[in-house]
């Protein structure tokens, strides 16, 4: 069975790239694994410390590698950046995640609970809703101002304003402008 003190392991979509040391720090270990085999790989593995970048799936895989007995610590991006030697590359990101989960003094994200991730998709989602619903808007007071046709800023009056608009035939919208504001009034309405 290898036995790290510590290791990093640089996550990705398909491919995971390890790099473990020993207490002096000399590498006992570069693995490129499959997704598929990350668990399997790490429940071999002595209880160890485990460094990976907080990004997208960190957590996820912070919480399955804690369930394997070892520890695990998240780091911002930036703060890896400083360890790196090289080119940037899974194996070098690897490595250098390994050295910064072994300084002192290293600033480190907490591993969100599912619970947790969960009301943040929440705020995430509803981001993303008050976004489109901007950009849409936006985007409809840009094509009206196009024909000379101003609507304040603001979704209220757009929402006041546009059924109106388009009920008006006498405002000199052509047909076709017309049929394409009624889509994306029908797309606005979708926001409520």
């Amino acid at each position: 069975m290898t036995k790290f003190t510590r290791c990093g392991l640089d996550i990705a979509k398909q491919v995971f790239q390890v790099h473990g040391v020993n207490e002096p720090g000399v590498v006992k270990g570069r693995k490129t694994l499959a997704r598929a085999k990350v668990l399997e790989y790490f429940a071999q593995l002595f209880p160890c410390l485990i460094g990976m970048e907080a990004c997208g799936g960190a957590h996820y895989w912070a919480r399955e590698l804690t369930k394997l007995g070892h520890t695990v610590r998240l780091i911002v991006a930036q703060f890896v950046i400083p360890y790196r030697k090289r080119g940037k590359n899974d194996a070098n990101d690897a490595e250098a995640i390994c050295k910064a989960v072994g300084r002192p003094n290293m600033h480190f994200v907490a591993v969100k609970t599912e619970e947790q991730q969960a009301v943040l998709m929440v705020h995430r989602a509803r981001s993303l809703v008050v976004a489109n619903r901007t950009a849409l808007v936006n985007q409809i007071r840009g094509l009206l101002g196009e024909f000379g046709i101003v609507v304040p800023t603001g979704v209220a009056r757009l929402r006041a304003q546009l059924p109106r608009i388009l009920d008006d035939a006498e405002n000199g919208l052509p047909a076709l402008a017309r049929e394409v504001l009624a889509g994306l009034l029908e797309q606005f309405r979708e926001f409520h």
